[in-house]
Parts: structure tokens; sequence; C-alpha cells
């Protein structure tokens, strides 16, 4: 995919704003009075309330059936209303906290948390989780198009993937998961492929183009045989991924013939992935080497700085010279992610291969040998395994401080500010790790927020993932593929589009389900929410059929009457999802 949905992205920033504050707000919702999930009634039901005793067998949006004084109970009491992971509980702080009356104000503030969770994704998987998964394929020596296929596609799709594998991890949430991969899918096969051919006409790479919509028309079919059993095995969970790694290697050789039969020993001219960013904020390089003020602001002389000032200018999200030239909405947008850009910028550790000293930071990397592995086992199962006391009596988090703070001592005395050290590579796996666990936090807090706000609307899980969840991720890809193809990439951007949603299915599916069979039993019950999981992937279908016939038809000239068509389809299936979910469109019992 684009770069933007990484860009897809994240801890609990939920947490990462105030991990304290969370977790003690977590304690509060979630700890006094309640039951334990699938445990025994509150002591607080009275005698009278059998339709509440009976609540643990009903779907838990039906709690809006039930009179409003009977919310908070039937939440409490009733299994299938216990979310899985986060660090807080929205549905219990949604129906139990709030007075009935205030339920509007409620979902505002939680639709602009998820808002923020979506902006969190963006920048930790941006800014933070690709540019390490780069160092890390730089120093592997990977060629430009397995890099592409692999790490490059796993930072871009990042977001989706880790909202797949926490929405199978339970098998309420799975038509989250379907929705949102299928949604996505559909969204940019059309809006982005078709904006791409609006704003810019061109000739599609053909045999990239026939390679990437076979197999993607290939998982789409493997999807529906899942469906239609409504279960995944470990043997189509395995073949979800080997398909994936099949895909790898047609496009490696895919590479190597293509060069053979040009007659080409060197390698293409230029990366998977133009040197253009993808941020309007990253046109210009940072500091002092900017345009116009780089030769301005730059000492006369090489001074040494000291380890503080370092830290300091390590620290500062913000370039004051840019803030000054930045038209208003860009300061608005930008005050919103300081916060999380601070935070990521004090746990995650970033090296950068194009820089002469790779982003060598010494105090801040020292800083990051014990925040990085702090923030790891806080955000791991909601911290879980953090405040777990070892022979209940030394916390792990406690351990792992000390350890930290030894190697950081270490690497401080014997390391220097001008030069970064030869295992300087490790920092490019920590900071890739540390990130991960950032956006699987953010997707926990992503997935529980729409489970709410579906309970709340009475309204299925895959029609929250085929909208909200869908368009949340693809926003990125939109934005940076439409810049690509308006600076002079159409055919690169056109590619991503197909190339980059193929990681998100096929290893989103079978990595979701493979990661929920070692933790439970060895099937994976989908329950998807019956027409409309068919729509949605009828859709698909159709929409991949429709663009490989149409482009081979048209020779791979692709003009703005393709555009108009996929953006008049997409609009179309929106309408058809909306109405099926609402009922005026129902399947009839034959």
């Amino acid at each position: 995919m684009g770069q933007g949905a990484m860009g897809q992205g994240a801890v609990g920033p939920a947490g990462a704003l105030s991990l304290a504050g969370a977790l003690s707000l977590a304690e509060v919702l979630a700890g006094d009075g309640g039951a334990q999930p699938g445990g025994t009634p509150l002591p607080l039901d009275p005698p009278g309330k059998d339709a509440l005793s009976h609540s643990r067998g009903l779907d838990c949006w039906e709690v809006r059936k039930h009179n409003s004084s009977e919310w908070c109970r039937f939440v409490r009491s009733n299994p299938d209303c216990q979310l899985e992971g986060g660090f807080l509980d929205y549905l219990e702080g949604v129906f139990c906290v709030f007075p009935p009356r205030l339920l509007p104000l409620a979902v505002t503030l939680y639709v602009l948390w998820l808002l923020y969770l979506f902006i969190i994704l963006s920048v930790t998987a941006e800014k933070f989780f690709c540019p390490n998964l780069s160092a890390i394929s730089t120093n592997l020596k990977l060629s430009h198009n397995v890099a592409g296929v692999t790490f490059l596609a796993f930072g871009n799709g990042a977001p989706d993937v880790f909202s797949a594998v926490v929405a199978f991890s339970n098998p309420r949430t799975a038509g989250l998961a379907i929705g949102a991969i299928f949604g996505a899918g559909v969204f940019v096969t059309t809006v982005v492929a078709g904006g791409i051919a609006l704003v810019k006409p061109f000739t599609a790479a053909s045999r990239p183009f026939l390679r990437d919509v076979i197999f993607y028309m290939v998982a789409v079919f493997l999807t529906f045989v899942v469906l239609y059993f409504g279960r995944i095995t470990l043997g189509e969970a395995l073949g979800y991924l080997g398909l994936y790694v099949f895909y790898v290697f047609t496009v490696v050789l895919c590479t190597w013939i293509h060069r053979r039969q040009r007659g080409e020993g060197l390698p293409p001219p230029g990366r998977w992935e133009p040197e253009m960013p993808t941020d309007a904020e990253e046109q210009e390089s940072s500091g002092t080497n900017s345009g116009d003020y780089g030769e301005e602001y730059r000492p006369l002389l090489p001074s040494r700085e000291t380890s503080l000032r370092i830290l300091r200018a390590a620290l500062s999200p913000l370039d004051y010279l840019k803030w000054r030239r930045k038209p208003w909405y860009w300061r608005l947008f930008k005050v919103l992610k300081l916060p999380v850009e601070m935070v990521l910028l004090l746990t995650v550790p970033v090296v950068d291969p194009d820089k002469d000293d790779l982003n060598w930071k010494r105090p801040l990397n020292c800083l990051h040998v014990l925040t990085s592995p702090l923030l790891c086992i806080l955000t791991l199962k909601s911290g879980a395994y953090g405040l777990y006391q070892i022979q209940g009596v030394f916390p792990v988090w406690g351990l792992v401080t000390l350890v930290g703070s030894i190697l950081a001592i270490i690497i401080f005395i014997t390391t220097s500010n001008e030069e970064p050290p030869k295992y300087h590579c490790v920092f490019a796996f920590l900071g890739f790790l540390a990130s991960a666990m950032w956006i699987n936090a953010a997707a926990t807090e992503l997935v529980n927020i729409l489970r709410t706000l579906g309970v709340i609307f009475q309204l299925s899980n895959t029609v929250l993932g085929l909208t909200l969840l869908a368009w949340g991720n693809s926003i990125g890809d939109t934005f940076s593929d439409l810049t690509m193809a308006r600076h002079g990439y159409p055919r690169m951007a056109f590619s991503a589009c197909f190339g980059g949603i193929i990681f998100n299915i096929l290893v989103g599916v079978g990595l979701g389900c493979l990661l929920q069979m070692t933790s439970s039993q060895l099937v994976v019950k989908l329950e998807p929410d019956s027409l409309l999981v068919w729509i949605l992937a009828g859709a698909l279908g159709l929409s991949l059929v429709f663009s490989f016939v149409s482009v081979t038809a048209q020779c791979f000239q692709l003009g703005k009457a393709y555009g108009i068509c996929l953006i008049l389809y997409y609009l179309a299936f929106v309408c058809v999802a909306l109405l099926t979910e609402f009922r005026v469109i129902r399947l009839s019992a034959g």
C-alpha cells in the first residue's frame, strides 16, 4: 500500500499520553463491584431481576433494549460485554460511568479518541516503524524487490494487520477484521486506484498488475471458502501465509526474469519506492539543513556539542523555522501530534542509514535502552506481564528497569557522541519492536472503541470494519498514493494499490488466526454477520474482475473514464452495504 497508512499504526497511546493515568482509570472503570468475566451475578442484583440474571446468554448490543437503569448491571454481568485486552473498559465507561442523559457526550468523546488513535497509528508507523524496517532491510542487504514486498509492505500495512490480529483474537470481533480487510481492499482498489487515474492518466505496468490482481483474486476466493464453512483451520491459516510466501517468491522470480530478458546486470534506476516524502512536513529537510536557512544558521567553526544539548535537540519534535513558514492548519495538526511524537521519541530509537551518523544520539539512545524494554513489557497484554511479581515479591518492570539502567550506563561510558558504535544496528531491531508494541496497543484500543460504538448504535462489526476502520487505515494510503501520482509516479502508485493489500489480507487473516490458535482451540470460528459479509466479499471480488478485464481491454491505458467508473462503483457498494445493515435489503428465507 501507500506509505501513509503506516503506515499504517501505538501503545494504547491511550496509555501513551499518561500511562499511569490510563492504568488507574482502567482500574476505576473495571474494578469496583464488577462481575468477573463469566462469573457469578453481582450481589447488587435484586431477586426480581430474572431477565438480567439470564443476560449472560445475550448479545451485548441488546443492552439498549433494556431500561437505562439496567444498562450497567447488564454490561457487568454479561460475558459478551467483556472487552479483550486494552487499558480502558469502554463499554463499562459509557454505560456505568456516564449517566444515560450524557450518552451523546460519551459518544463524542469516544469518537474524538478514535480519531486520535488513528493519528497515533499513522505517526508511529510513518516516522518510527517504517524507518527502522528500512534500516533492518539495509543491514540484511535485501534487494529492493524483496524489501518492497516484505518489510515495506509490513510497514505500510502495519495498522491494518495489527487491527486484524487483535480483532481475530475474539470470535465476537472477527467480523470487524473481515470488514476492515475487505473494506480497505474495496476502498483502495476503487477509490484510490480511480483517483490516481483521474489525477494523472497513465499506462499501467502490465505484468506486475496482472500478477498482483491474480494473486489477490486467489486470496479473495480462499476467503470465500472459509466464510462459507464459517471457520478457519490450522491448515487454512498456514495456507494464507504460504500463499504470501509464494507471492514473494513470484515477485523475486519475475524481477530476475525481466532483468535477464533485458540483458541488464545492473539494478533498476530507482528504489522500490521513490525518494519522495509522504508527509508534506517531510518535504523539507529538518533542522539546520533546511534550504534557505541552512547556510545562514550553520556555525562557522565546528564545535563539540554536550550530551545535554544533544538530548534536548533530539527530543524536540518541532522545527521552529518550519513552524513560522507553515499555514495555520498545519500548525494545528502539528500541535495534536506533538504529545505523541514526544512520547515516541522518548521510547522508540530510530536508525537512519541515509545519515552520516546513522541518527546516533548517544544520550537519547542510552535512554532508549531503558525506556524501550520497559514500554514493551508495560504494553504486552495491557501490562499484565509487566505488573507480574516474581516470587510474589519483585515486579517484572522493576527487573527490566534495573537491567536496562545498567546497560544504559555501560553504553554511555563506552561510546562517544560523535561516532556510532558498531552494534548501532541493534537499535533498529529495538526500535522495530518498541514501535510494533505501540501500534499493537493502539490497535487494541481502536478495536475496543469500534466494538463499543457498535453496541451503542446496534451496528454489526462488519459494517464498522468496512467503514470507520477501513477508512481510517486507508486514509494515509489515499493521500500518499495520490501525491505520488501528482509528482509523476502514477504507475508506482497504482501498483502499490494492488500489491500492498495482498499483504494485508494474507498476513492479516493468516497471522491473526494462527495467533488465536496458539492460545485456544485449533479452529477459529468466524461467525459472519449474514448477508453483509457476502456483499462485502462479492464487491471486492467483482471490483478485481472489473479492473482485470477493463484494464486489459484498454491495453493498460488508464484514463479518467476508468477512474470515474471505479469511484461510482464504490459509492454504489457503500449504499448497498448500508441498506443491508439497516434491513432495507434482506435475504429472503427461501
